[in-house]
């Protein structure tokens, strides 16, 4: 079996788009591959196929990143053909070919419907690719709920609790280190098990700094007296507004100032024109669930996360 990327020429780089994404996990549509193709988040040698000895494509996974991303971010689609006796082993050999030209081991993303595991089909379909993933060093999962907020759902109304004002660079580093300390969020966990509260903090302020949205959104959070309550980061993907980070200081937390934090991200995109707010968050996080639940927006999706430990 022959292992690729669809870096041969136009033809064959055509050939791998038209793959037909068959089966019951969504995957992009060869429109959608292209759009990404022009902007330059997908790319010929992100795009892998496995191919038999006739040459026919037996699967294929698309990888994605940022327009400026040296290596792709995360494996966005994996598809094998229905009959192949052993899908996990074919797409975990199509990942390791990927893996070793990439230098790295991108995280791989699953988008479901909810109360997917009650779908036979579709949980066997989930099943061969996590089994693939495993293989791969892929072998931390983190299930997390893809929140929307649309205008439908009503503009908060400001309070007094709380007032947000902009901060500087090192004042957002300080509030980044003070909210990972005792977070609920898997992914901060995980991190703080390999560096300390001041490293993430840095590596959180570099990650949104770099996102499609601007630095000037973000807000730190204060009580009337003065001290610091939380942080808030609207921030934005190459497709929507989103929510990127938020939270509470360690000593305020219980008294729903999540909720005045949320509020502020909504009312600041929505005064951009925004229509639609997307926001994640990890099914075992339930405090911030229940907040984006009373704010109005709603669950559209469950996001398996299969990613590196120590990543």
């Amino acid at each position: 079996m022959l292992f690729r990327a669809a870096t041969a020429g136009p033809a064959d780089l055509a050939r791998a788009v038209a793959h037909p994404a068959a089966g019951p996990v969504p995957a992009l549509t060869a429109g959608r591959i292209r759009e990404e193709l022009a902007g330059n988040r997908i790319r010929p040698e992100w795009i892998w196929t496995a191919e038999d000895e006739g040459g026919r494509i037996l699967a294929r996974a698309l990888w994605w990143g940022r327009a400026d991303s040296e290596r792709p971010i995360a494996l966005d689609c994996l598809q094998v053909a229905a009959g192949v006796a052993d899908p996990a082993g074919v797409a975990a050999g199509l990942l390791d070919a990927g893996h070793k030209a990439f230098g790295g081991l991108p995280g791989y993303t699953i988008s479901l419907p909810r109360g997917w595991r009650d779908a036979p089909e579709l949980a066997a379909a989930v099943g061969w690719r996590q089994e693939a993933a495993y293989r791969t060093g892929l072998t931390r999962e983190i299930e997390r709920l893809r929140y929307e907020w649309t205008p439908a759902a009503g503009m908060p109304a400001p309070t007094d609790r709380l007032v947000f004002r902009e901060g500087t660079d090192e004042e957002m580093l300080d509030a980044f280190a003070r909210l990972s300390r005792g977070s609920l969020d898997l992914a901060t966990r995980h991190e703080l098990e390999v560096m300390d509260a001041e490293q993430l903090a840095r590596e959180d302020f570099d990650f949104y700094f770099d996102c499609p949205g601007e630095r000037s959104w973000w807000r730190l959070a204060h009580l009337p007296d003065g001290r610091l309550a939380g942080l808030a980061v609207p921030s934005a993907t190459p497709y929507h507004r989103n929510v990127g980070y938020l939270g509470v200081v360690p000593e305020q937390r219980g008294r729903g100032l999540i909720d005045e934090i949320l509020a502020e991200i909504t009312r600041f995109h929505a005064s951009q024109g925004a229509e639609r707010i997307t926001a994640t968050t990890d099914t075992v996080n339930k405090p911030m669930a229940a907040a984006f639940d009373r704010a109005g927006y709603e669950v559209t999706e469950i996001r398996l996360v299969l990613e590196a430990p120590g990543r």
